[in-house]
């Protein structure tokens, strides 16, 4: 059987013993095989062996509970999630080594702390189902998909230290109820309908995405009606000058961290527009038309 298949007889017996292979004994205590059947058997484990397959994934190929073609699938896709997790690393390990002395402990820091790209994403996934926990699952969902970057497979220096600043802030003490608070505005808790908030706002959403795209600057009009009146049917409540002064109390939008997010959003999403800056635009018209004091970002990273 060894000059058969050209493997080891200690491998063959190991085959055996893990049950790879069948076989029994003669007389005399020796291992008899059926020539055809084993030495196809055992010319299919070399080559799904020289593929990198476990013995495990073998096992279930011979016992036919899954075929060669799934079989390797599955093992295709756990080395694409090898691979990416060895490229993050790879793409940390540069990153650390090119900051300046000053910041490689920072740098080191924040890298480790983001550990790898999949446990990256966990952590703004969760952030954010955390915030959109009144809305439907399925428009979570098409929410992440839009406004979350997913890790790259082959990330850049860049990209690691910027995917890693991400989610640093995301999981920095009180930055949930920052973001909450740009949202879904001031008390949140009196929101009687969250998902119809949500659905006029998605819609108010592509109309000033468009105004955004344009450059055209924050200003009264009926995407600013169409937004108040969204949150005062929330609330069961009419637009009135006090309630829109009422939408910014505690305002979070000027808050840097918030600016930071999503302008490293846009880093990472490329030439995808995201919500960020379209509530920016309406927190800024918002504010000059009630005469607000503040300081406005009109995109992440201006001024």
């Amino acid at each position: 059987m060894a000059r058969r298949t050209g493997l080891a007889v200690r491998t063959i017996r190991f085959y055996c013993d893990e049950g790879l292979l069948e076989s029994h004994r003669s007389a005399g205590g020796h291992r008899l095989f059926e020539a055809g059947r084993a030495t196809e058997r055992l010319l299919l484990v070399r080559r799904l062996r020289a593929l990198g397959l476990g013995l495990a994934s073998i096992a279930e190929v011979l016992r036919e509970e899954r075929s060669i073609a799934e079989a390797i699938d599955a093992e295709s896709a756990r080395l694409d999630i090898e691979f990416r997790s060895i490229a993050w690393q790879r793409a940390s390990l540069r990153a650390v080594g090119a900051a300046p002395p000053a910041q490689r402990a920072a740098r080191l820091a924040l890298l480790a702390d983001a550990q790898d790209g999949d446990a990256a994403y966990d952590c703004l996934v969760r952030f954010w189902k955390q915030i959109l926990t009144p809305i439907s699952g399925r428009d979570v969902g098409a929410w992440l998909c839009g406004n979350v970057p997913e890790p790259p497979a082959d990330p850049s220096v860049e990209t690691v230290v910027a995917y890693a600043e991400l989610t640093a802030l995301a999981a920095a003490p009180g930055m949930s109820t920052t973001v909450r608070q740009q949202l879904w505005r001031a008390q949140p808790h009196l929101i009687r309908d969250p998902q119809g908030l949500y659905d006029r706002m998605g819609e108010l959403m592509i109309d000033v995405a468009a105004l955004v795209s344009a450059g055209i600057r924050p200003h009264a009009g009926s995407e600013l009606d169409r937004f108040v009146d969204a949150h005062a049917r929330a609330r069961g409540e009419r637009d009135s000058p006090r309630f829109r002064e009422q939408l910014l109390t505690g305002a979070t939008d000027t808050d840097p961290r918030i600016h930071r997010y999503w302008t490293l959003t846009e880093q990472l999403l490329g030439t995808r527009l995201i919500v960020g800056p379209v509530h920016h635009w309406l927190y800024a018209a918002l504010a000059h038309t009630t005469g607000t004091s503040q300081v406005v970002l009109d995109r992440p990273g201006g001024s």
